[in-house]
């Protein structure tokens, strides 16, 4: 019998076997300072591409005295207990009510963590005669919260709708059989590329097939459609969407999250969400904070006017000058360039380093080899001058990249790495 450990001490996995390299300034890196759009990194200014900020409400003097007045009233431990047995209080209540009634839904239910809640929301929903069909590209939230289903599940392609309707097919004869059900999840935007969900497409294919659909809205909530309530807002299909789900860790700047649906569903989740029913309740200085956070969203437009601002200059500013960023729909700005893991290593290195920029690199195996995916999040507080900055910053390490620069700069890496 083998060592429970032994495949740790063999493989360290696609990514911990960088550690060595990339821990502590490519991973795990350390910003200090306010949370702006410049903050420090290794004692340097940088701007920072990588803070979910979206609204540039995590330091407005107006929540930051919130929470620091919810903190001396309650203190970091009310309310003790889960919402179930002692951790409810009219403040959750009234939280849920608003939330519910911005997203245009009857009822909403409030979760501790995004993450956490997602996969619980998954789990209570189907049981084994289910069947789950969802997009390749998902969140790893929703991928855990799918391995957890005992019953039949599959991917369709990326927002490809023949794939989608070819595996509702698979499922309905499935769930024929089992006497089950069907649950379809997408995103409202998808966080690494920043398309959009075709949630459109996906609510006609309800003319025709019997299933549910969850849609996963964290980076919609608060930046898309004309009040800010979403991807559904946005595409003119919230009605449709059967459990919506979003987090207060980007528009929000917070922590926690919700879901929120007809009464009646929202009713059996309170009642069956493990990670809610055993955990302890969402603390009230949170809970206080998510209710300022969400008056400045209804109230105050020009918060989201000035994202888009933003967001609109740098994805343009970026097209003009030749880069890729691929089919986004959203804030959430990927650029794309040619190059392999050790590459990528020297080229953000330069940009940090040289150039003052901070974004977040993706490599392999969350995409496919041989590409790097600069990750920029714009927010209310990036200026003009932030923009013009990066993208003479992006137009330097294009060069270099390209006249093989960082192919020579990261040999030894490489050469260190093929020795493991």
């Amino acid at each position: 019998m083998k060592d429970l450990f032994d495949k740790i001490y063999k493989d360290k996995g696609p990514l911990g076997k960088w550690a060595e390299q990339a821990e502590g300034y490519f991973v795990f890196p350390k910003l200090e300072g306010p949370i702006s759009n410049r903050m420090k990194f290794r004692g340097k200014e940088v701007i920072t591409w990588s803070i979910n900020d979206y609204l540039g409400l995590a330091n407005h003097p107006e929540v930051r005295k919130v929470d620091a007045e919810a903190a001396a009233e309650y203190g970091s431990a009310y309310p003790m207990g889960a919402r179930m047995m002692s951790g409810h209080t009219d403040l959750h209540e009234r939280l849920q009510d608003e939330l519910a009634s911005f997203v245009n839904k009857q009822a909403a239910y409030l979760l501790n963590f995004g993450y956490q809640g997602m996969v619980s929301t998954i789990d209570a929903l189907v049981s084994k005669q289910d069947v789950i069909v969802y997009d390749v590209d998902a969140h790893a939230c929703i991928i855990d919260g799918v391995r957890l289903h005992l019953g039949q599940r599959f991917t369709y392609k990326h927002n490809d709708m023949e794939s989608i309707e070819k595996n509702l097919q698979r499922a309905t004869k499935i769930a024929e059989q089992t006497g089950g059900g069907i649950l379809l999840i997408s995103e409202g935007v998808f966080g690494m590329r920043g398309e959009q969900g075709k949630l459109k497409e996906i609510v006609e294919l309800k003319k025709k097939y019997n299933f549910r659909l969850f849609v996963d809205d964290a980076h919609g909530f608060g930046t898309l459609g004309k009040t800010g309530a979403g991807a559904g807002e946005e595409q003119g299909v919230q009605d449709e969407i059967d459990v919506y789900f979003a987090t207060f860790a980007k528009s929000l700047a917070s922590t926690g999250a919700f879901i929120a649906g007809d009464k009646e569903i929202m009713d059996y989740l309170k009642y069956n969400l493990r990670s809610q029913m055993f955990a302890k309740s969402l603390q009230m200085q949170l809970v206080v904070g998510a209710l300022k956070r969400l008056e400045m969203l209804r109230t105050m437009p020009e918060l989201k006017e000035k994202l888009w601002e933003n967001v609109n200059a740098l994805q343009n500013g970026l097209k003009a000058k030749g880069f890729d960023i691929g089919t986004t729909q959203s804030c959430v700005t990927p650029v794309y360039l040619k190059g392999s893991i050790p590459e990528a290593m020297a080229l953000v290195k330069d940009l940090r380093e040289n150039h003052g920029v901070f974004c977040s690199i993706v490599v392999y195996p969350v995409i496919p080899k041989g590409l790097i995916l600069l990750r920029m999040i714009p927010t209310a507080t990036h200026t003009m001058q932030d923009i013009e900055e990066t993208l003479e910053a992006f137009s330097a390490i294009r060069e270099r990249l390209e006249n093989g620069t960082y192919k020579r700069l990261s040999a030894s890496v490489e050469a260190a790495m093929s020795n493991k």
